[in-house]
């Protein structure tokens, strides 16, 4: 059975998109720590990951890194963090959180986030990748 993400990745379930190529995701979480807290997400499903091959592993960093700097330009903060935690869902990914202390990067603070608020940050964040 395909996974939450796989299914986001076929377009069977909506996100809002910040990136995108022929092998990764990134997109707005809609349980986000912080605003701006993003997924990055290999196209291909691999549960565990560091069960990713090297070069995925390799690429989903640099991948991931201007998508942390675009969020970085739009969300205040002091630095975007990065968790692999990879209990959530059976799909490898990481976490990309907008910080400005230690304290904010903890699960229990997810909250459901609006729509609106998602697809509005989304296009800013896809500005500012494109600037």
């Amino acid at each position: 059975m395909a996974s939450i993400f796989t299914r986001i990745i076929n377009g069977e379930i909506p996100c809002h998109k910040i990136a995108e190529d022929d092998h990764f995701l990134a997109f707005l979480d809609i349980r986000p720590i912080n605003k701006g807290h993003a997924l990055v997400v290999p196209k291909k499903e691999v549960d565990y990951f560091f069960d990713l091959d090297e070069d995925v592993l390799s690429k989903v960093m640099l991948f991931a890194q201007p998508v942390a700097k675009a969020i970085e330009k739009v969300v205040p903060c002091a630095r975007v963090g990065i968790i692999v935690a990879g209990l959530e869902v059976p799909h490898a990914h990481v976490h990309l959180i907008p910080f400005t202390n230690m304290g904010e990067l903890s699960f229990a603070r997810a909250r459901e986030a609006k729509q609106k608020e998602l697809a509005e940050l989304a296009e800013k964040v896809k500005a500012a990748l494109a600037s």
